[in-house]
């Protein structure tokens, strides 16, 4: 294990030269930036060229002091991008010479390539140190169309850096001062441990100042943490909205960036069996018996849940439990019976051989709800409210 990580870490530093297929664009590294790699995010055969593209989208990773982040995995939203007819790239960066100074410079470098290319857009994406440098490439090159920050921060958390997160904030101001033309969208999220607070508003006062067409999403709800945009949930709701904003920038008659997706049931989730579910209930609901009826929420996986109680007895519970479509092509709509019992006024769904359900009523009247891996180590909660 030790000489494939030795063997892995020694292949970043050779200078890389690639030739991305179909297009004879030649991704070559500069001598300083060696160990910083312009390539497709689904492969050579995803690349479909700048004649026929609607353009390129270069996303940057963040970077760990413990791992090397080039090998996270490219973010649930990107396929957004691929799906909409775009040329998805990664800028993949070896921690040993990953500065904000080296990897600003190369991506600038890469957004130019790109331009003298052929490609008609070229938008820029990153999360956390990739935001940063993202951003900053967009203040050495007017060649950059778009930038879409998640979670920026390149100095630290709370936790592990309080003397130098704060400059998360402080160390954004002149970046943004200095985006040159680019259109810029920023994500800041609740619960963020790199994020100081109250960065929403000084971001959007410099941005409109400087007269460039923004979006700044300040703390959406059901999104907390430094990876919020990782997730389905985030996929769902503002995949769309980003690749629009790359387009062409945010215009007057645009939908809400926020999509409504997951506050009521949608045509996948009814397709699934939830209208033939909710009805198979005969018992009203009453103080005896509050959790009758059907129950609908989401994960933050980014799928629609629903739960049709339909019996409870003597502290017996019969109901369905269903699952709307994943952002995975192979997370299909499931429909599955449950029992289970009434523990400590809670209700448990805890069967042989299946996931655990545990589900307890809000003050709000709402339901909070959890689903766990038998072996514990996968678990979703959601807060669901009741349906007709």
């Amino acid at each position: 294990m030790m000489l494939r990580t030795i063997g892995k870490a020694l292949r970043g530093l050779i200078v890389a030269v690639g030739v991305v297929a179909g297009t004879g664009f030649v991704l070559e590294a500069a001598p300083a930036a060696a160990q910083i790699r312009l390539v497709p995010a689904y492969g050579e055969q995803s690349i479909q060229g700048p004649g026929k593209a609607m353009g390129a989208v270069v996303w940057s990773h963040g970077r760990s002091v413990e791992s090397e982040d080039s090998e996270a995995p490219t973010p649930l939203y990107m396929t957004a991008f691929q799906k909409a007819g775009w040329d998805v790239y990664r800028l993949d960066r070896m921690r040993v010479s990953d500065t904000l100074p080296n990897s600003s410079r190369a991506l600038a470098r890469h957004a130019d390539g790109l331009k003298d290319r052929g490609y008609a857009r070229v938008v820029l994406t990153g999360q956390s140190f990739g935001a940063f440098i993202s951003l900053m490439a967009a203040g050495q090159t007017s060649r950059v169309d778009a930038v879409v920050g998640t979670a920026p921060a390149a100095f630290g958390n709370f936790f592990d850096a309080h003397d130098s997160y704060r400059d998360n904030a402080r160390r954004l101001w002149p970046i943004l001062q200095e985006v040159r033309s680019a259109r810029v969208m920023l994500f800041f999220f609740h619960g963020d441990d790199f994020d100081p607070g109250g960065r929403a508003e000084p971001a959007r006062g410099i941005l409109t100042g400087r007269g460039l067409p923004h979006l700044v999403i300040d703390q959406p709800a059901n999104l907390p943490g430094h990876a919020a945009s990782t997730t389905g949930l985030f996929v769902r709701r503002f995949g769309d909205c980003i690749v629009r904003f790359a387009l062409s920038g945010p215009g007057p008659n645009d939908p809400p960036c926020d999509e409504s997706w997951g506050r009521t049931p949608s045509s996948d989730l009814l397709q699934a069996g939830l209208q033939s579910a909710s009805a198979s209930g005969s018992e009203p609901p009453s103080p005896a018996t509050p959790y009758l009826g059907t129950w609908y929420g989401a994960y933050l996986n980014g799928r629609e849940v629903a739960l049709s109680v339909e019996k409870v007895a003597g502290g017996e519970v019969q109901a369905q439990y269903l699952l709307g479509p994943g952002v995975e092509p192979d997370q299909k709509p499931e429909r599955v019976r449950r029992k289970g019992r009434v523990e400590d006024g809670e209700l448990v769904f805890d069967e042989n051989g299946r996931n655990i359900l545990r589900y307890s009523l809000r003050g709000d009247g709402r339901l909070t709800g959890t689903w766990k891996e038998r072996d514990g180590k996968g678990r979703l909660e959601t807060v669901m409210r009741r349906v007709n």
